[in-house]
């Protein structure tokens, strides 16, 4: 519990996920968590977004928002090339739209700045 948190929306603190469902976190150009389980607050359209710039060029996603204030806080990938074929299927959240909840120290911190300990869906 000590290195536990709780992923909340950057524009209205809804609670979206937790550290507990974390199975990824990549710092390369993406600047993501990835969970496989999310809270009620998550929602996603069923049409899919094509992207036409940076990491995700040529990628088929959903895009994840915020039940309650609407901010895009991620995706879930559903086609992209071989070097992110790995994260098809699971709940990204955008590093930069949400904060953390740090039960150990109980304070509040942007996402941006923690990483927990090394997990990843590459292996």
């Amino acid at each position: 519990p000590a290195d536990c948190a709780v992923f909340q929306c950057g524009g209205c603190w809804a609670v979206l996920g937790d550290s507990l469902h974390l199975c990824a976190q990549e710092e390369q150009q993406l600047r993501i968590f990835v969970c496989y389980k999310v809270t009620s607050n998550v929602v996603w359209e069923d049409s899919l977004v094509i992207g036409l710039e940076g990491a995700l060029l040529g990628c088929a996603y959903n895009a994840l928002s915020c039940q309650s204030c609407g901010l895009i806080v991620g995706f879930i990938l559903y086609s992209a090339p071989s070097d992110l074929a790995y994260l098809r299927g699971f709940f990204c959240f955008f590093k930069d739209s949400i904060f953390c909840y740090l039960l150990g120290k109980q304070m509040i911190t942007e996402a941006s700045k923690v990483n927990f300990p090394v997990v990843t869906l590459k292996e």
